[in-house]
């Protein structure tokens, strides 16, 4: 296990699904965790659950695409633990359809969600990590990023501009001993999966070459390797979570 003791970090759309397996999994490696997203209740549980295991988590209501949101909510996170050790942005909405169909607003809202907030908590995160002359920040983006998919070319261009930004970031504040590195995950059991009809996720698992869907936990447990001192020489880096679907 890699010890993330003494640290802090942020995960967004810590409420369910990934975002709430890597908060758990950050915990259990030792870090003190800000647990981000827009739906409270289910915040407030996922950060008893953490108390319960003797683990320390800060919930904060925070909708990633409002900068002001995200700047209050750094704030918040900062003053209740005093540092930022490992930025998680998990943060991601679908609004599927057709390219020749998609209203602006499904185009605009993905975008602002997906990338943009990213970039709204980066820049967050750095005003403390460049001071502190250290920092893990970890984007999480998807296979459909690099390999495309009909129905959806909002979700694909932010997650596609994600990995652009990671690299971006990653070659601006490397002297500052900062790493930037994303997590693609392939098709992974979750709220944002388990809507599909059982023909498509069979379809899914025919194109994977493990033969199954991934889990939460898996992609959580490369999030913490990249949050670690071990993980201290990767900066630019898209890990691939995919069971083999795409491989580079």
């Amino acid at each position: 296990m890699f010890s993330l003791k003494d640290r802090t970090a942020l995960v967004t759309g810590a409420s369910q699904g990934i975002g709430r397996a890597i908060a758990l999994a950050l915990s259990c490696a030792g870090a003190r965790v800000v647990i981000a997203a827009r739906n409270a209740e289910k915040l407030q549980r996922l950060a008893e659950e953490i108390g319960a295991a003797q683990g320390a988590a800060f919930a904060v209501q925070m909708d990633v695409g409002d900068a002001q949101e995200v700047k209050a909510g750094f704030h918040q996170a900062i003053e209740r633990f005093g540092r930022l050790d490992i930025l998680v942005n998990n943060a991601a909405i679908t609004r599927d359809g057709l390219a020749v169909r998609m209203k602006a607003e499904d185009w605009e809202a993905v975008l602002r969600t997906n990338l943009t907030g990213a970039y709204f908590c980066i820049q967050q995160a750095l005003a403390v990590m460049l001071r502190q002359r250290s920092g893990r920040i970890i984007n999480v983006t998807s296979v459909v990023a690099q390999s495309g998919n009909a129905g959806q070319a909002n979700y694909i261009a932010a997650k596609a501009g994600l990995i652009g930004l990671t690299r971006a970031i990653a070659t601006e504040v490397a002297s500052r001993n900062i790493t930037v590195n994303a997590v693609a995950p392939g098709f992974i059991v979750s709220p944002m999966t388990d809507p599909l009809p059982e023909k498509a996720k069979q379809e899914m698992v025919a194109r994977i070459p493990l033969g199954r869907m991934g889990r939460d936990a898996e992609v959580a447990a490369a999030v913490v390797f990249l949050a670690s001192d071990e993980a201290g020489y990767i900066t630019g880096h898209v890990l691939d979570v995919n069971g083999g679907m795409r491989m580079n």
